[in-house]
């Protein structure tokens, strides 16, 4: 299944595939693959439930290396976030203000309502749990933020 969600991302299909062919059946192990586009690259992803670019519930889990961060960015939707390990920096507004941002530690707790400008950056491999209902879909605020307007690496 790794193996696929690679291909998919190579071949720049459709974001919402790479986000069906990672899901994970409850009580199977993860399956990690690289980050869809609509993220900056360096990160891992593994969906747990759903697709998030389908309709109805989804749960996935962003596996983020030090420094790894999301400017930034709103969502149409409601998105809810808890940090399984790790530390991840979290911050509201329009651009990244370091001195501004909440910490949160494995167990931490947060949520982004509809429209609300929100940015991440993880402090040490981080891992974090998103969930929330589809379709997800993300805008950034400077559109020159966006990776897919970003040659990947």
């Amino acid at each position: 299944m790794l193996k696929r969600l690679m291909l998919a991302a190579a071949l720049a299909l459709p974001v919402s595939a790479a986000f069906a062919q990672a899901g994970a059946q409850s009580g199977t192990k993860e399956q990690w693959g690289p980050v869809p586009p609509v993220l900056p690259a360096g990160a891992q992803i593994a969906v747990l439930q759903g697709n998030p670019f389908g309709q109805g519930v989804y749960t996935l889990r962003l596996k983020m290396p030090n420094g790894y961060t999301v400017p930034p960015h709103f969502h149409p939707t409601d998105e809810m976030l808890t940090v399984i390990s790790g530390t991840l920096m979290y911050g509201h507004g329009d651009k990244i203000d370091r001195s501004a941002m909440s910490t949160l530690h494995a167990g931490g707790f947060t949520a982004a309502t509809a429209n609300m400008h929100h940015y991440v950056t993880a402090r040490g491999a981080t891992i974090v749990q998103v969930h929330g209902m589809g379709p997800f879909a993300i805008t950034y605020v400077n559109p020159a933020d966006n990776p897919q307007a970003k040659p990947r690496p």
